[in-house]
Formats: C-alpha cells, structure tokens, sequence
C-alpha cells in the first residue's frame, strides 16, 4: 500500500483535496491520515479486526462515505 498519495473526497458542496499518508495511530500499525489542502478536514481511518475500514479520528462533522472512498483509493 502506498506511503503517502494524494486524494480526493467528495465533499457536501465541492470535492475536498487532500494528502494521506500511511501513520501508526493509537496501537493502528496500518492507518491512513488524511489531512485537506485547505485545513478543514482530517480524517484517520484503518482497518478493524475483521478486516473492515473504520474511522478512528477526525474533525467533525464528516461524511460517513469517505471512510469508503478514502480506503478505495488506498487499495
């Protein structure tokens, strides 16, 4: 999986631009941060025990769909 790419999340009005980067977070070895160009959203997520994506930090609100368009473009 890649190290650190950019990425693009649908966002309620515009699509939101970003940079993910592959982090350990909170005993995650395999998490993905998303952090917007423009600083106004953050997201974290990684996989559960049961291989599923899950978010695990971020600002809020957010979208529950980018959980799932974020770990489709990480794979």
């Amino acid at each position: 999986m890649k190290q650190q790419f950019g990425a693009i999340l649908s966002g309620s009005d515009t699509p939101v631009d970003g940079i993910v980067n592959r982090v350990n977070f909170d005993g995650f070895d395999d998490a993905y941060e998303f952090e917007s160009i423009d600083n106004s959203l953050h997201l974290i997520i990684a996989k559960d025990g049961d291989g599923n994506w899950q978010r695990i930090a971020g600002t809020e609100p957010y979208l529950s769909s980018w959980v799932n368009e974020l770990a489709d473009q990480i794979v």
